[in-house]
This record gives structure tokens, sequence and C-alpha cells, in this order.
């Protein structure tokens, strides 16, 4: 069973490795390297036999020339070397006649070789179609021991002009020869050349898929509280140093997900305990130390108010779950932004008055924009809330509308003389339960999910929202959206530009 076993892992092994991407790459670069070597190995072959053939067939064509000129035809008999006082006239002699057969014009051989008549002569009707060509012709015989021989034959002129068959021979054994030795050689070394890139292919493959590698080992390694695991980068600027910077990005915003539902998770737990902690005491006063019925009545009614103030805070976070999950489906039509302020401003009067808060509006009509009415009213309402909690009484809030600086943007501002927002708490003022404690705000009350609201109505719409605060002298939140078909880049000044 033991042996069985490491059967099995050994056999998963393997199957695992024939799987992986290493062992793909390197069999696509095997496979490509074995086509390309085959087809390298008979490309070259076919031009060494092109070579050594045109190598033979010169030496015909020089051959042909000086045999035209060695031998005559004299009585109807072929006479070689009719120059008597040439000093080369055997040895010419000899390899002319090596292979060779001189015919008259009826087929009648006149003179042939030994190795030519081994060949076998030509018949008189091919000797007929050899004269009557203007150009010699090259062909492609064996002799009798199966040896290829290269043969050009043509006219030979003889006595009177009369036309004699000349054939000239030369043998192609030794190049055949060649052209097969080198192929046997290559292809014998072949399956060697193969093993090297095989080799060469698996090593590079290693390297290539390393990055890849290291994606995977980080990813296993990743854990809630492991996130901040960055890969090096190869430096090579290709498709894997893509590949790591988009992991590497992944786990950052991964980083910041579960760092934004961790503070979410605190939060929450700190808002929702509160409210359940004061209905509890209240339900225990009602239970253990109430003994009328009007303090039954004010236990349950102050246990109310906080369930109360416990559901708000449920909807409020569901409503900003549903917004952000894109659940919410905006209604957008043209809107016109001094309409809409002058009459949440007139719903703020009321309280604004309460405060002794003096609530002014700048409103210029004209500033159209495409949006979804409940929203951005949604919007002011939470802005002006805020500017009116924390305003206080003789201060003043100021609500301005109109058309913006940058052409294509409409401009939305509320402006507080309150206590303002120092400059390391500004960058945290969206998030969700974030709120600023400090001697001055920690009587206020607050979830810390208005400006929460705020933000993402402003990114949906495709606007910007900027805010400029000095601590003891107040805020202003200053809100660009584009204008109805309309979305160019606002200026930098326009975004801090004051009143």
């Amino acid at each position: 069973m033991q042996r069985f076993r490491r059967f099995l892992a050994r056999a998963r092994l393997r199957l695992n490795i024939v799987r992986g991407l290493r062992f793909r790459l390197t069999l696509s670069y095997v496979l490509f390297f074995t086509v390309l070597l085959v087809f390298i190995g008979l490309a070259f072959r076919k031009t060494l036999e092109l070579q050594l053939e045109g190598d033979v067939r010169a030496a015909l064509d020089e051959a042909w020339g000086a045999a035209t000129g060695y031998v005559k035809i004299e009585k109807f008999e072929p006479v070689w070397d009719p120059v008597e006082d040439d000093p080369e006239r055997e040895l010419v002699e000899a390899r002319l006649k090596h292979v060779y057969m001189i015919a008259d014009g009826d087929g009648n051989t006149l003179g042939e070789s030994d190795i030519y008549s081994s060949i076998g002569p030509d018949s008189p009707a091919e000797i007929r179609r050899i004269l009557a060509l203007s150009k010699p012709d090259f062909r492609e015989r064996p002799d009798s021991d199966g040896v290829p021989y290269l043969i050009e034959a043509g006219v030979l002129p003889g006595e009177n002009k009369r036309p004699y068959f000349l054939a000239i021979g030369r043998s192609l054994g030794d190049a055949r020869r060649q052209v097969q030795q080198f192929t046997r050689y290559y292809f014998l070394a072949l399956p060697g050349m193969i093993a090297v890139c095989t080799i060469f292919g698996w090593l590079i493959a290693g390297r290539a898929i390393r990055p890849v590698n290291l994606v995977a080992q980080a990813a296993q390694n990743i854990t809630g509280s492991n996130l901040s695991l960055q890969i090096p980068r190869r430096g090579a600027g290709d498709e894997l140093d893509h590949l790591v910077d988009s992991f590497n990005r992944m786990t950052i915003r991964l980083q910041q997900s579960f760092e934004q539902i961790r503070r979410f998770s605190t939060d929450v737990s700190h808002e929702l305990r509160t409210p359940l902690t004061a209905v509890r005491g209240q339900l225990e006063v009602a239970v253990f130390t109430a003994e009328t019925p009007e303090q039954y009545r004010e236990a349950i009614i102050n246990a109310l108010e906080d369930v109360e103030k416990l559901s708000s805070i449920v909807r409020t976070l569901l409503l900003l779950s549903q917004a952000e999950s894109g659940q919410v489906v905006l209604q957008k039509a043209p809107l016109d932004l001094a309409d809409l302020a002058a009459d949440v401003v007139d719903q703020f009067q009321i309280p604004a008055e309460g405060k002794d808060v003096r609530l002014s509006a700048d409103l210029e009509p004209g500033a159209i924009v495409s949006a979804d009415h409940t929203q951005i009213e949604r919007l002011l309402s939470n802005l002006l809330s805020n500017a009116l909690k924390y305003t206080p009484a003789g201060g003043v809030v100021k609500v301005s509308a109109r058309l913006a600086e940058s052409p294509g943007w409409a401009l939305l501002a509320v402006e507080d003389t309150g206590v303002g927002i120092a400059q390391k708490n500004l960058p945290h003022i969206f998030d969700r339960f974030y709120r600023v404690r400090n001697a001055q705000t920690n009587t206020i009350q607050g979830l810390g999910l208005g400006l929460s609201f705020v933000s993402w109505i402003v990114d949906v719409h495709g606007g910007k929202i900027d805010v400029t605060s000095t601590e003891g002298a107040g805020s202003r939140f200053t809100v660009l959206l584009p204008l109805a078909e309309t979305i160019p880049e606002p200026s930098p000044s326009e975004m801090s530009a004051a009143s």
C-alpha cells in the first residue's frame, strides 16, 4: 500500500509538471526549434546538392568545349588531338575519353568509352532528336552499377559540314555521396541539438514564468493582516512587469478596502453601541426602579427615542451602502441649481433662526445641470445642516449657486463662519463616521455620514468637491457640476476660488 501511494504521488507530480505552464512553454519552444532545424537542414541539403551538381555541370561544359576542339571527324572516323605538339595531349584526351560517345546521324557508333557503354548507347531516334537541337542537351542516366552520370550531348561538326553526335559525361556519384553524408551527419546530430534546445528552453521558460510564480506565492501569502505585500518589478517593461504592477495595485486596493471595512466595522460598533446601551439602560430603569406609571412611561419614551436614533443610523448606512454598490438609480433631468438652492434655503430658514444664525443666498439663474433632483437636494441639505450645526449663534451661513468661471461648469457653494476644521482633519472628513473631535464639537450630535453622502453624490454626477477651512473662522464647501451635455475639466483655481 505504501508503494502504491508513492507511485500515485509520483504520477501526480509528473501530471502537474506536464500540465504546468513551464512545460508547455518549453514544449512550444522545442517544437518550434525542431521544425526550424529540420527546415534549415533540408534547405542546406538542397543548396549543397544544387551547388555540387552545378560544379559538375560547369566541369562538363568545360569538357564539352574542349572535346569539340580536340576531336575531329576524318574519313568517318574520330581523330583526337590533331595538334601534335600539345604537351597535355594525353592527359586531356584521357579525361575527355573517360565517358564519351560519338555517332553519325544514322545512329551508328563511331566510338565510345566502357563507362558510356555500361550506361547504354543512345538510340537512333534519340540521336536524331539531339542533332535537331540548336544547343547541347543535358540528361542524367545511371550506369550498370547505379552510379548517376550527367550527360551533355550535342552536335559535333564533321566533314563537309555533316553533323555528328557527341556525348560527354561526368559522374554525379561523389556529389550525391557528399549530400548523403551531410544529411546523415546533420540528422544524426539533430537529436543532440534538440536536447540542448530542450535544456535551454526549460531554463528560459523557468526564468520567464518566475514572476508568475512569485505572484502565485504572494497570492497564497495574502491574509487580512498581510495585505501590504508587494512584488518587485523585473525592470524589463514587458507583459510580466505589467502583471506584477497589476497585482501590486490590486493588493493596494485590497488593503484600502480591508482597512475601510475594519474602520467601518469599528465605527458601526461604536455608533450602534451607544444607542443600544441607552435603550438597555432605560429598560433596566423601567424594570428595576420604576414604581409609577409615569416613571414607566418616561423610561419607555426615552428608550423609543434611542431606538429611533438606532433606526436612523441603520437606514442611513443601508442607503449609503446601496448608493455605493450601484443600487440607487439616478433620475437625471435638467435642473437649475438656483431654483433648487432657493427651495432648500427656505426650508432651513426656521432652524437657522432658531440658532440665531443668519442664512443668506447668492443665486444666479442659468446654472442648468443634468442631475437627479433628489440627490442634489440631499447634497445641499447635508452641507447646510453641517454648516448650521457647527456655526455658533450670531454667525452667518451663505449659499451660492451660479455659473462657474470655468466654461461648462456650474458652482454650488456653502460657506459658514463656524468652528472650522483643522488642516490635519481635512483629508478624512468624507470618510464614514469621521467626526472632528475637539472641545467645540464634542457636544454636537451627529453620525458622521452626511459628508460621505455628499462625496458619493458629487462623484456619480461627474463633479468635483473642494473644502477650504480655517480653524475658528469657518469653512467653505465648493461643488462643481458639469453643465448639461458638457463634462470639461475644471480649472484648479475654480476649485479654491472664494465667492
